[in-house]
């Protein structure tokens, strides 16, 4: 099983704000990142630049290719174009979330019928997807985190159909300096989308519980 702790090659697709700052988190801590977005390597010349040796710019296939774990961070409409088969059998951390007014509306997430996560997972049946650093500002992501047992340490939602991803979405929080909050099932993982109490604010863990438990299906 894949440890967070152990240097890790992660293939990222999206390379926008999400994207790229979980790159400086990761990279920080010793992991390898492989990042790509939708217009080619060649436009991410001046962030590889900033990134430094650790990171190397592809195309989304080889991205997905090289990954040992993936980062999907693209509109959501976008997440049709993720390559399955390089794909397959890994984990995939999925950041993407639902904006209507950028992805156009999709029935059944307005119906609360399905999961932004779910839709993915679909798309990629034989990956381990796991919903992971969606409800964050990005900015913050390589800059809010703590020690172990700091009192205000924040806490993010790990949601997956698979134990192993929430094992390693765990140890992977926990190194970047974050609680975590497990969600052992994907169909739950609409607790932590947009307009949900616990997204987009920060979050101790019991904080998290409970705006989790407060959340509605269908605002």
């Amino acid at each position: 099983m894949l440890l967070a702790h152990a240097m890790t090659t992660f293939g990222i697709i999206g390379s926008g704000n999400i994207g790229s700052n979980v790159a400086r988190a990761l990279i920080a801590h010793g992991h390898d990142v492989v990042i790509s977005n939708s217009r080619g390597p060649e436009t991410l010349t001046a962030l590889i630049d900033e990134l430094g040796p650790k990171a190397r710019a592809a195309t989304v296939e080889e991205a997905a290719e090289a990954a040992e774990v993936a980062l999907v961070a693209v509109p959501l409409k976008a997440y049709p174009h993720v390559p399955v088969e390089p794909l397959a059998g890994k984990i995939v951390l999925d950041a993407n979330n639902y904006y209507f007014e950028r992805d156009g509306h999709i029935e059944s997430l307005d119906r609360g019928e399905e999961t932004t996560s779910g839709l993915l997972q679909k798309h990629l049946p034989t990956s381990r997807v796991v919903k992971a650093f969606n409800h964050i500002g990005a900015h913050e992501i390589p800059t809010a985190g703590m020690p172990a047992g700091s009192t205000d340490r924040r806490a993010l939602v790990a949601a997956s159909d698979s134990p192993e991803a929430l094992t390693f979405v765990t140890a992977l929080y926990d190194e970047l300096g974050y609680d975590t909050v497990a969600i052992d099932s994907l169909d739950e993982s609409w607790r932590i989308e947009r307009d949900r109490p616990g997204y987009g604010i920060p979050n101790t863990r019991d904080q998290l519980v409970e705006r989790l438990g407060a959340a509605q299906r269908v605002l």
